[in-house]
């Protein structure tokens, strides 16, 4: 095992930081906040360009075919920027719910269109009495002649009001839990606006007698299972290498703060209690990054990965939280201004630890794993 990028993830993580540096900086992300506009389309096409929709989409399916792991370098970078837009809920989760299912006919009708960022689709999951779990959702999808009949509502979807396709997780009568990729557009589906920690323009989701057609189903029941158990390791390692890269940018800008501000005649960096604050925050970092690593490697090559999924996402959302707060204390009330970046890595880390699971839903995982 070697964690380590190989060539092609080293010019990719090159690429991509050069891209987001020119093409999204901080005021992008602020001006994106303050838009009405679900996103910004010139930065969406921009990494459509740049290949990123179809970086794990199959070649089959006019994709680049690569790996996990190779995601994993693209969400670092993202998260080091604080992306504003639906790459991950488009690219990372509904690419692989689809590439994973047996729905042939979806393979082919829409992986190509998220692979050329022509098509826009995000997660309908968490539901009022069900956080992260599987056990207990509430939405209904009742077959019928031409598909599904589905009725229920769903919380925190992101950027949905641009969203194409909501990828939605309902309860059918006796067959288990359905996967299904529902046009947005569909009669009966109303969504509410819901400001949100991030501005990741998140919204409540109503389904309202929506009919699915067949042709629409990812996976049903026990299949629908296993793929939603995989998804979740997916996702809660992506969202540990989002938040590794926002912890990243978090140190250097502490570091860099802690060198150039000056406090009685000398910078405030040859205090040894700064010394420990920018200590402790590389610790973190650095022990974040190698459990993101192997979580990640092992979900790349299909090896049993529950555990150190697990491990990785909890740790992660504790210290991605504990680091951007340290850099608050040593930036000083400065930190806290609408001007100044920081608030904005505390607020992407602060959504990203509780997305797919936080902290203790995890430690309880891991204790499964250990047999406890």
């Amino acid at each position: 095992m070697n964690l380590d990028k190989n060539t092609e993830q080293t010019m990719l993580d090159d690429a991509a930081r050069k891209f987001l540096q020119s093409k999204c900086p901080s005021s992008l992300v602020r001006s994106a906040r303050d838009d009405d506009a679900p996103f910004p389309q010139e930065l969406w096409q921009g990494m459509a360009e740049m290949g990123w929709m179809s970086l794990t989409i199959d070649q089959a399916h006019e994709g680049l075919g690569g790996s996990f792991d190779d995601l994993t370098v693209l969400l670092e970078a993202m998260g080091a920027a604080c992306l504003p837009a639906p790459y991950f809920n488009t690219a990372v989760v509904s690419a692989t719910a689809i590439s994973r299912s047996s729905a042939t006919g979806l393979k082919e009708n829409l992986l190509p269109r998220i692979a050329a960022g022509k098509l826009v689709s995000t997660l309908a999951l968490i539901e009022p009495d069900n956080s992260y779990g599987l056990d207990n959702i509430q939405s209904t999808a009742v077959a019928n002649a031409n598909g599904y009949l589905v009725n229920g509502i769903k919380l925190f979807v992101e950027y949905a009001q641009g969203a194409d396709y909501l990828l939605t997780v309902a309860n059918t009568e006796g067959d288990g839990l359905v996967v299904l990729m529902i046009d947005a557009n569909s009669p009966g589906i109303s969504l509410t606006p819901a400001p949100t920690l991030d501005y990741s323009k998140q919204c409540e989701v109503f389904f309202n007698d929506v009919q699915v057609e067949s042709d629409l189903v990812v996976a049903t029941g026990e299949d629908a299972r296993e793929l939603l158990l995989y998804l979740e390791q997916v996702c809660a390692v992506g969202k540990c290498a989002e938040m590794v890269g926002a912890m990243q940018t978090v140190l250097d800008m502490t570091v860099q703060y802690a060198k150039d501000r000056t406090q009685f005649g000398q910078p405030i960096g040859g205090f040894q209690s700064i010394q420990h604050h920018c200590a402790n925050m590389a610790v973190d970092v650095d022990s974040a990054r190698y459990l993101t690593g192997l979580a990640a490697w092992k979900v790349s090559e299909n090896l049993p990965a529950a555990k150190e999924v697990s491990m990785a996402k909890s740790f992660v959302s504790r210290v991605a939280i504990r680091v951007a707060k340290m850099g608050h204390q040593v930036h000083g009330a400065i930190s806290f201004c609408d001007e100044f970046d920081m608030h904005l890595f505390l607020r992407k880390v602060q959504s990203a630890s509780m997305a797919f699971g936080d902290s203790e839903f995890h430690q309880e995982k891991v204790a499964v794993e250990l047999g406890l």
